[in-house]
C-alpha cells in the first residue's frame, strides 16, 4: 500500500496565515491606541474630563456655584437696612435678621411671628413699612418674650430688663467691662491683664505675652554676664620688702 507524499507547501501557508493575521491585529491595535491617546493638549483635556467624570464634578470654571438669584419683583432691594445693619436682600427674613448683632435664629423667628411676616420670604421683597415693623418689634422684644431670651436681664442702672441689638450692644458691652475695671473686681482685673475671665485653666491655654522659656533662658544669660562684670578683680600682690 502506497501513502501519498505530503505537500510541503501547505504547512507553510497555514503557518504564514496566522502570522499575517497577528501582524494585522497588532498594527490595528497600535493605530487605535494612538488615536485614543493623542498627544499634547488634546490628551490633557481628555484626561481632565475623565478625572472630572470619576469625581462626579462637571469640568470647567464655576461648576459648583449656585445660580444667581434673579428677582421678579421690580421693587426688590439687594441691601436692606435694619437696626443700622446692612442685610443681604436675597436671604430669607429669619436668616437675614441673624446678621444683626444680638439677634439669633430663635429670636429672629419670634420677631417674624410677632410682625406677621413669613420667615421664608426673601427680605428684599418686603416693602419699607414691613421692614420698619420688624425693627420696631425687635426694639419691643423684652416685653413680649421670657426673660431668659434677652441679653440684659435686671439692668442694675435702670432696674429693667432690656435687649440690646446692633451697635448699642457693642457700646453697652464696652461700658460693662469698663465698669468692672473701675470697681476693681476680679473680672475687671482679668480683663485688664488680658487673661481668662470665667475660671478657665491657664497652665497650658490662654498664655499671653512672650514665651516663658525664652525669657527664662535670656534672664539666666543676663544674670551670668552681670555676675562676671561685678566680680571684683584679684588684688595685686605687693612686692616683697628688701632686706637691709
Amino acid at each position: 500500500m502506497k501513502i501519498a507524499p505530503k505537500d510541503p507547501k501547505e504547512p507553510k501557508d497555514e503557518a504564514a496565515a496566522p502570522a499575517a493575521d497577528a501582524g494585522a491585529e497588532a498594527s490595528t491595535e497600535k493605530a487605535a491606541k494612538k488615536e485614543k491617546g493623542g498627544k499634547g493638549r488634546d490628551a490633557k483635556e481628555g484626561k481632565d474630563a475623565k478625572d472630572a467624570g470619576k469625581k462626579g464634578k462637571a469640568p470647567g470654571p464655576g461648576a459648583g456655584k449656585a445660580p444667581k438669584y434673579v428677582p421678579d419683583n421690580p421693587n426688590f432691594r439687594y441691601i436692606v437696612r435694619v437696626s443700622d445693619t446692612d442685610l443681604d436682600g436675597t436671604r430669607a427674613v429669619a436668616l437675614a435678621l441673624t446678621g444683626v448683632r444680638g439677634v439669633g435664629l430663635r429670636l429672629a423667628e419670634v420677631a417674624c411671628q410677632l410682625a406677621a411676616v413669613p420667615a421664608a420670604e426673601r427680605i428684599g421683597n418686603l416693602p419699607e413699612p414691613t421692614v420698619d415693623l420688624i425693627e420696631t418689634t425687635l426694639a419691643s422684644i423684652p416685653s413680649k418674650v421670657p426673660d431668659w431670651m434677652v441679653n440684659h436681664r435686671h439692668e442694675p442702672l435702670l432696674g429693667e430688663t432690656l435687649h440690646y441689638v446692633g451697635p448699642e450692644l457693642d457700646t453697652r458691652r464696652r461700658d460693662d467691662v469698663n465698669q468692672l475695671k473701675m470697681i476693681r473686681s476680679y473680672r475687671g482685673v482679668r480683663h485688664e491683664r488680658g487673661q481668662k475671665v470665667r475660671g478657665q485653666r491657664t497652665r497650658s491655654n490662654g498664655r499671653t505675652g512672650m514665651a516663658a522659656g525664652v525669657l527664662k533662658k535670656a534672664a539666666k544669660e543676663a544674670a551670668a554676664a552681670a555676675g562676671k562684670e561685678e566680680a571684683p578683680a584679684p588684688a595685686a600682690k605687693a612686692p616683697p620688702a628688701k632686706k637691709e
